[in-house]
């Protein structure tokens, strides 16, 4: 038989949702921030994010979330962890359930299209960030950076038509580092994941590279 309930043992405790929205920009890897507009932590750049209504799911909230503070809708989002420390709100004992997604770098330019609240900060040049929104950024771009060997999800930056060297581009921004270039495309061709269109790219003044697509 279970314990009764006991108020004392078990004080209130909230769920929030925060989002973890990922893009390459520039070059490197950067994330979606919203400044606070209220305590704790008033003016800090945070993740974007919010408390789960009593009757919400945790899906449903991403996505009321992502709508409200991001002016999103229909995004894929990944549940990535959850993060509990006690201490990491000073207001109640609050649980937050992080949501990643990588994006294409022009979907999050019209989230910050006449919002002074919004910024896409790189990884490498993070501003403070509030409550422990800098790990929840840390373990985001870890499991990112983990799933590229065996999950296609680069691709999410790239159109449907697009060059092996636009493609090796996207995962040595991810990575933060170079990669050889005969070792990742034969990687790439490897894998199966792709396959040759039989079509080049426009322009350029060398011999204009194949276009891939998504197989």
């Amino acid at each position: 038989m279970s314990e009764p309930y006991d108020p004392a043992a078990f004080p209130p405790l909230a769920v929030t949702v925060d989002l973890v929205l990922m893009t390459v920009q520039d070059g490197h890897l950067a994330v979606l921030l919203q400044r606070r507009s209220e305590d704790p932590h008033k003016g800090d750049w945070a993740l974007p994010g919010g408390f789960v209504g009593a009757a919400e799911s945790l899906d449903d909230a991403a996505q009321r979330i992502l709508a409200d503070k991001a002016g999103m809708t229909g995004g894929w989002l990944e549940q990535l962890y959850s993060f509990g420390d006690p201490a990491r709100d000073p207001r109640m004992r609050v649980v937050t359930i992080a949501y990643f997604a990588l994006l294409p770098e022009h979907r999050l330019r019209d989230a910050l299209a006449g919002r002074a609240d919004l910024t896409l900060a790189p990884l490498d040049a993070l501003p403070g960030l509030a409550f422990d929104h800098r790990s929840i950024v840390d373990h985001a771009a870890a499991r990112l950076r983990g799933k590229l060997d065996y999950a296609p999800i680069a691709f999410a930056l790239l159109p449907s038509r697009f060059t092996l060297r636009a493609l090796q581009q996207v995962h040595e921004a991810i990575l933060g580092s170079p990669l050889n270039k005969p070792a990742f495309r034969r990687r790439m061709l490897d894998a199966g994941w792709i396959e040759g269109t039989g079509e080049r790219e426009e322009g350029g003044a060398f011999r204009p590279a194949e276009l891939y697509r998504v197989r």
